[in-house]
């Protein structure tokens, strides 16, 4: 028996598992009050907003993966809002910038991940607001215990906060200094606005759905964006080192609303593979079990599966920055990306050498579209954290969340909560949460499938999966870590459907990832041939894959990804498992 760091969990009952134990015990908590998969999804989802305030927020970004067995087929909730009406490239162009600002208000979007919520809750769940919500409040009144990441992430905006983000500074300093980690930690402004968001929504009486679409109209219509809409007019400095006044209003808010699609899929080791569509870049991962279904992948954590898993991420990434988009305002050439004939050609170019080229390709004939500002040399001024992911040597300068949860009726979710760090956005004054500045996912200069437009989404690192086989749930699954998450998930995958690993050894064993493609995020650089790598695969499969040619640098031991899923086995029984790394992901079940 191979040693893992957690046990695979097999049960009946329910499983619930994501990036913060507390999270877990939550959704856990209300599976065993009878509520279905939907409820517990939403109720540690807010449990994250709160705990995990470095990595998401009641004001972030959330896209949704599920599967009612009622209606019998997998669904994509898009929690991923969009750019507001005034966001345009002239905006940015007049402001003197080329690239938007990774933190402050120019780069706030939509908050998408409440009304996501809201909207799961209202369609597929059972329980009523208070009972999903308490959870949440509780955490945010009585305090938790700030993890380290946290800590640090607070630490690090200390003087912006008391020099010029004063609402984040009355939320997270006292007497002008960071709260040490493991110190219980309260945000007593998060909880007043989520019980007033109840009480509101209550006050109209009716149904229990019509409780919760009036929670979700308080949010985008009532006070919370009211309070939105007048912060983000105030000027605010941001990365840039300036004051900058933002582009989102109250309109914005009130125009949005969530939007319900089919996921795009692939077949690949004998199961369906499910992912959102091309405004985010989950078919990023599509792309790369393709292409990697006509290639030897090697033996579990070779050389040969590094490199190979390696380079064909490389091609994937090139056509997801070339190609990829909001498909209501850019003609995405999906099918042609995901065919088996472009799928065969991309593997032909994997060579035995590490490439040092950036390689689109010509998806059904198109041109790829690339920025010049791709291969220009940009540097952060410092001022807040832009970038939501992990360092290249796993230094947590910010990051995203995930959970996964299976009921005993056979439902199934999995969503990545981010957006809305506190370390990139100054919290709006009276609501306890910052605003999400995905909006740092766009190009200004136009002509581009992802520059910005107004109403438009970015296109987004969040990339929740699932598993079906024979049309039935098998598996969510899902990792924090902005570029990186369709990359990690890809040895997971293959340690699983290939190598006949189990959850928790798919999940634990040695894990890589490239840094060749454009990063996602400001300042938009990417470095050729890069190639990160944990300590754990090995001295000479490290030794072996700089004679190939790549320039690796080696990562400390558990450091890199924090994966988790939940699923059903073939026989029924119920499964979870959740990463040690980090030291805060758990998995909970029976």
């Amino acid at each position: 028996m191979q040693f893992t760091t957690r046990p695979e969990l097999v049960g009946t009952f329910g499983m619930v598992a994501s990036t913060h134990w507390l999270a877990s015990a939550a959704g856990m908590a209300i599976l065993e009050e009878g509520g279905n998969a939907f409820d517990a999804a939403a109720a540690a989802g807010l449990v994250l907003h709160v705990v995990e305030p470095h990595l998401n927020g009641l004001g972030g970004d959330t896209p949704i993966l599920g599967f009612d067995v009622e209606s019998g087929a997998p669904w994509v909730l898009c929690g991923q809002g969009p750019a507001p009406i005034a966001a345009t490239g002239r905006a940015f162009e007049e402001l003197g910038l080329d690239v938007i600002p990774g933190t402050g208000h120019l780069a706030a979007v939509v908050p998408g991940s409440f009304g996501a919520w809201m909207s799961m809750l209202e369609r597929h769940g059972t329980l009523p607001l208070e009972a999903i919500t308490r959870f949440a409040i509780g955490y945010a009144r009585d305090g938790y215990p700030l993890i380290p990441d946290a800590a640090t992430a607070i630490h690090s905006v200390t003087e912006l906060f008391a020099e010029h983000w004063h609402s984040s500074a009355a939320i997270y300093l006292t007497a002008g200094a960071a709260p040490h980690a493991g110190s219980r930690f309260r945000n007593n402004a998060l909880a007043d606005t989520l019980e007033r968001i109840v009480r509101e929504a209550q006050a109209g009486g009716g149904s229990r759905e019509s409780v919760i679409a009036r929670a979700r109209d308080v949010f985008y219509r009532g006070f919370v964006a009211e309070a939105i809409d007048a912060f983000v007019r105030k000027p605010i400095r941001d990365v840039t080192g300036e004051d900058h006044a933002g582009l989102l209003t109250g309109e914005d808010l009130a125009r949005w609303a969530p939007r319900w699609e089919e996921p795009v899929t692939i077949e690949f080791g004998g199961v369906t593979v499910a992912k959102t569509g091309p405004w985010g870049q989950g078919p990023v991962l599509l792309q790369q079990l393709m292409a990697l279904a006509h290639q030897d992948v090697g033996a579990p954590g070779s050389a040969q599966m590094v490199h190979t898993v390696a380079e064909t991420a490389k091609l994937a990434f090139a056509d997801r920055e070339a190609f990829y988009g909001d498909p209501d305002f850019v003609d995405v050439p999906l099918s042609a990306l995901l065919s088996d004939e472009y799928a065969r050609e991309r593997a032909a170019m994997v060579g035995s050498e590490a490439s040092a080229e950036l390689r689109p390709g010509r998806p059904g004939g198109r041109e790829a579209r690339l920025s010049p500002s791709i291969f220009s040399d940009r540097a952060s001024h410092g001022v807040g954290t832009g970038e939501p992911t992990l360092g290249s040597m796993g230094l947590v300068r910010g990051d995203t969340c995930h959970l996964d949860v299976v009921d005993r009726w056979g439902n199934v979710v999995a969503a990545t909560p981010s957006g809305g760090w506190l370390q990139s956005s100054p919290a709006v004054p009276g609501l306890g949460f910052s605003l999400p500045t995905r909006a740092q996912m766009f190009w200004v200069e136009p002509g581009l499938p992802n520059s910005i437009a107004p109403g438009k989404r970015p296109r987004t690192t969040l990339s929740p999966g699932m598993l079906l086989r024979d049309g039935v749930p098998y598996l969510a699954f899902g990792t924090p870590g902005g570029d990186q998450q369709d990359q990690w998930t890809v040895p997971f995958l293959l340690n699983l459907l290939v190598h006949g690993m189990n959850l928790q050894e798919a999940i634990d064993a040695a894990t890589w990832h490239s840094t060749h493609m454009p990063s996602s995020f400001f300042p938009r650089t990417f470095t050729p041939r890069e190639l990160i790598v944990e300590e754990s695969i090995g001295s000479s499969v490290i030794d072996d894959l700089r004679q190939r040619g790549h320039d690796v640098v080696v990562s400390k031991p558990w450091s890199l990804g924090r994966l988790s899923a939940a699923g059903v086995r073939a026989d029924g029984m119920l499964v979870a498992a959740a990463n040690a790394r980090g030291m805060q992901g758990y998995a909970a079940g029976r």
